[in-house]
């Protein structure tokens, strides 16, 4: 039941992100492109997302790193809980604040690779 509960979070964002980008917001491609750009532009001190995207990182390495601070083995649903729990609020958080880093572009006028300029 847990990897349905993570695997149908994710399906969810992945859903909202592509019926976003269908409706006229960022696509999904649209928002990875944007990830090395605010990330170019937070280290430039230019982007205030510091904060937001050091969250990010320490969720992906939370994910990633095989030491887990709920076990999955002894303690099943609830090991695998705290994973989906973090792996659906940083699907969210990646969407929102690319979304808004977009957003916050298109307000300073500047030229987004590959996009044509109005």
């Amino acid at each position: 039941m847990a990897k349905t509960l993570r695997r149908s979070a994710a399906f969810t964002a992945l859903a909202r992100a592509l019926a976003t980008g269908a409706r006229g917001g960022p696509s999904l491609g649209a928002r990875l492109a944007a990830l090395p750009r605010m990330i170019r532009a937070t280290a430039r001190r230019e982007y205030d997302g510091g904060l937001r995207l050091a969250m990010m990182a320490a969720a992906t390495a939370y994910i990633a790193s095989p030491i887990d601070l709920v076990p999955e083995i002894p303690l099943m649903v609830l090991g695998l809980a705290d994973d989906a729990v973090l792996v659906a609020w940083l699907a969210g958080s990646v969407l929102a604040e690319t979304e808004r880093f977009l957003e916050w572009e298109t307000r300073r006028g500047q030229v987004i690779p590959g996009h044509a300029v109005p």
